[in-house]
């Protein structure tokens, strides 16, 4: 057997004949949009790998210590793409509209909606049904099912299906949260509930004196101006606060908590790591957002406020989606995070060092 070669390994021959268009040898322009589109769709496939390994180790029923860098390593890679999919619009920018224009009507009625590795990468995060935008008046993932007429089709339909069935990485990171021991009780210790519901109301004790203290302040300081606005914003912060930490449903309410708890002592040389880990889980929103927005841009950049090519509003449909949230938990905690001299006494500390021999 022949020494592989660079251009076998990765079946280059294969690679570089898959930008034939619809209709034999693309223009120039047209090549360039092929090629641009594959591209994102090979990140994609990337990025889709890297979700499953972390949410893999999330989902597991213990997570040791040791394995949370590697969840972290996985999402970190996933925003690296991320970053680099926002500036590879700059690519596609340099597609001036009217030249845009002179094949555009060969692509319909598709369109890059239709891709349903964005509609994969989208469920694995953790968008439920019900919160997708509607497509031209239909589900997405309806929509691309609806277009299931080839064999190739067909396996988009039954993959599509098939992801909609795994856990979220969403749902993996609000079960290993939730098994977070917070002021040392783990769940299943005979008192965690109680250990729970005290340090939260205690926090949000400690919360509430805070936040009036710097209403008051503020109220000094402007010399009295504003007052009755201020502190009706201070009021329904407040609010907004206790419905965060003090929610009826237990489950979430040890998952709030430990989200608070690993936020609030970070210091702690067991939390540093699951501490980095929600950090990047904030990130892997922020740059899926970023991107949402850039694609949104470029689009509108290209071809203006027109009906898009697969029937929906185009722009509009992209600037709506950049409302998605999948890990709102983790940006609302910072309303409610206190400076390190007004936490809670730490019970248990001992329990977050590292052992020692």
């Amino acid at each position: 057997m022949p020494a592989p070669t660079y251009w076998d390994y990765l079946q280059l021959d294969k690679l570089l004949a898959s930008q034939g268009g619809l209709d034999g040898e693309p223009s120039p322009d047209e090549l360039h949009f092929i090629i641009v589109h594959q591209t994102y769709e090979l990140w994609f496939k990337l990025i889709l790998s890297q979700l499953r390994l972390a949410r893999d180790h999330l989902a597991a029923p213990k997570l040791p210590e040791e394995r949370v860098p590697f969840v972290v390593h996985h999402l970190g890679r996933v925003n690296a793409i991320l970053r680099l999919a926002v500036d590879q619009f700059a690519v596609m920018e340099t597609l001036p509209p009217q030249d845009f224009l002179d094949f555009r009507d060969k692509l319909v009625p598709s369109s890059g909606f239709q891709s349903y590795q964005m509609r994969e990468f989208e469920m694995l995060l953790g968008l439920t049904p019900e919160r997708r935008i509607k497509y031209a008046g239909t589900d997405p993932i309806e929509h691309i099912r609806s277009q299931a007429h080839t064999e190739a089709g067909r396996k988009v339909a039954a993959q599509l299906m098939a992801t909609m069935a795994e856990t979220s990485l969403r749902d993996a990171l609000v079960a290993w949260l939730s098994r977070t021991p917070i002021m040392g009780s783990r769940p299943g210790d005979a008192d965690d509930d109680a250990v729970v519901d005290r340090f939260l109301a205690d926090y949000y004790a400690r919360v509430e004196q805070h936040q009036r203290e710097g209403g008051d302040q503020l109220v000094t300081v402007l010399d009295g101006a504003d007052e009755d606005k201020i502190r009706a914003r201070v009021e329904a912060a407040l609010q907004g606060v206790r419905s965060f930490l003090l929610p009826d449903d237990a489950a979430t309410r040890r998952a709030r908590a430990a989200l608070v708890f690993i936020e609030s002592y970070r210091h702690l040389p067991l939390l540093a790591w699951p501490r980095l880990l929600l950090d990047t889980c904030v990130e892997l929103e922020e740059q899926t957002l970023l991107f949402r927005h850039r694609h949104a841009r470029m689009a509108e950049r290209t071809i203006g406020r027109r009906v898009g090519s697969g029937g929906s509003s185009g722009v509009d449909y992209l600037d709506q989606t950049t409302a998605y949230r999948v890990f709102p938990e983790l940006w609302n905690v910072r309303t409610c995070l206190l400076p390190r001299d007004r936490l809670p006494p730490l019970l248990g500390e001992e329990r977050y060092h590292f052992a020692q021999e």
